[in-house]
């Protein structure tokens, strides 16, 4: 895999609360959450992000 080189401007805009050691590295935590069938916190506004359901079916239920 490449190497990310955009990670600090990366954490500048992610809006994940959790800590995680792929904060940062999108193309991991894209890869990550796609293994376990859920969406990343970027796909979710801030308060939605809080209460830390990833699932496809929250993002689905937000955005009807």
């Amino acid at each position: 895999m490449a190497e990310c080189k955009n990670i600090e401007e990366n954490k500048e805009i992610c809006n994940c609360t959790y800590s995680c050691p792929r904060k940062g590295l999108c193309c991991e935590c894209l890869h990550y959450h796609r293994e376990k069938g859920q969406l990343p916190a970027c796909y979710f506004n801030d308060e939605a992000e809080k209460t830390y359901d990833r699932s496809i079916e929250h993002f689905i239920s937000l955005n009807q």
